[in-house]
Formats: C-alpha cells, sequence, structure tokens
C-alpha cells in the first residue's frame, strides 16, 4: 500500500468521504494547512510549550477536513476536479493513467517532497531564505500536482463513463 493510499485509508475516504472531500470549501481551507504549520514551527523557540496549542488545533483541524463539508453541488470546481483526480491517481493500478499524466505526477510529489527536506532544514537551522525557498517549492509542487490532477481526470473523465459519472 502507497503513502497516498495509507492516507486516503486513514482519512476513510470512501464514496461519501470523497465526495466531501472534493467540497472546495474543503479544499481551500486545506491549502493554508503548510504554511501555517510552517509559521507556528518557525515561532516556536519564541513560544515554548505553548507551540503545542496551535499545532493541535492544526493537526485538529487536519483530521477533520475531510468531514467537516457536505458534498458540494456541482463538482465543476477546479478543487473540485482536482480531488477527483487524485482520486484517479490513487486508483491507477486498477485503471491504468496515460504514462504522461504518471511520469508529471512523480516528478511533482518528488517535486514537493525535496521542498520539505529544504523547508525542514530551513527550520531546524532557523534561516529564513531556506525555510521560505523549501515552502514554495513544496507548496508549489503540491499546487501543481493538484492542478495536474485536474487534467488527468478531465482526460480520463472524457474516456472512462465511472469517472465522467462523478461530474454532476
Amino acid at each position: 500500500m502507497s503513502i497516498m493510499d495509507r492516507l486516503a485509508a486513514l482519512h476513510r475516504l470512501d464514496e461519501e468521504g470523497w465526495a466531501r472531500h472534493a467540497n472546495p470549501w474543503s479544499v481551500w481551507t486545506r491549502i493554508p494547512i503548510l504554511p501555517a504549520v510552517t509559521l507556528v514551527l518557525w515561532f516556536a523557540p519564541a513560544m515554548g510549550w505553548w507551540t503545542l496549542l496551535p499545532l493541535g488545533l492544526i493537526a485538529f483541524w487536519t483530521a477533520i477536513n475531510p468531514r467537516a463539508f457536505g458534498p458540494p453541488e456541482s463538482t465543476r470546481s477546479w478543487p473540485a476536479r482536482g480531488v477527483m483526480g487524485e482520486r484517479v491517481w490513487l486508483a491507477r493500478a486498477e485503471r491504468p493513467i496515460p504514462p504522461h499524466h504518471e511520469r508529471m505526477a512523480q516528478l511533482l510529489v518528488w517535486v514537493a517532497a525535496a521542498g520539505l527536506l529544504f523547508l525542514v532544514w530551513g527550520l531546524w537551522t532557523h534561516a529564513g531564505g531556506l525555510t521560505l525557498f523549501g515552502l514554495a517549492l513544496a507548496f508549489g509542487g503540491k499546487m501543481w500536482f493538484i492542478d495536474r490532477m485536474v487534467w488527468l481526470y478531465d482526460d480520463m473523465a472524457r474516456e472512462d463513463p465511472i469517472y465522467a459519472a462523478w461530474m454532476r
């Protein structure tokens, strides 16, 4: 089971869970999580043990977010199609995706992961430039990945009636 499969299982994303997860409010309120964690960790030396309070709140929000919103009325929005594309990507073992999407998605996962390494290094050494570079790389890689998932979903929905049925 891949890391992405484990994350989906952790959030218990069944049909209803995926529908709720595709709500644009769910997506847009998840986007600031990494910058928020970065900000809290940057100020951790000054905050001491109080750092745990905002980190706990962020962790709580991250855990409940996929279930905090109802299914969207329409799945035609960019965020909804991005989530549906992630779902297509996670199912690629059962329903193969075009190689150009597979390669690019893997590349963007690595870009975001490299960004996280720089981000952690920057936070550990309290180097502002390195922290911002890592955050930009991780955040940019993830946002580009979501955009790529929109493209993947749109391409696959044209070919697969099961995926097309998710659009409403």
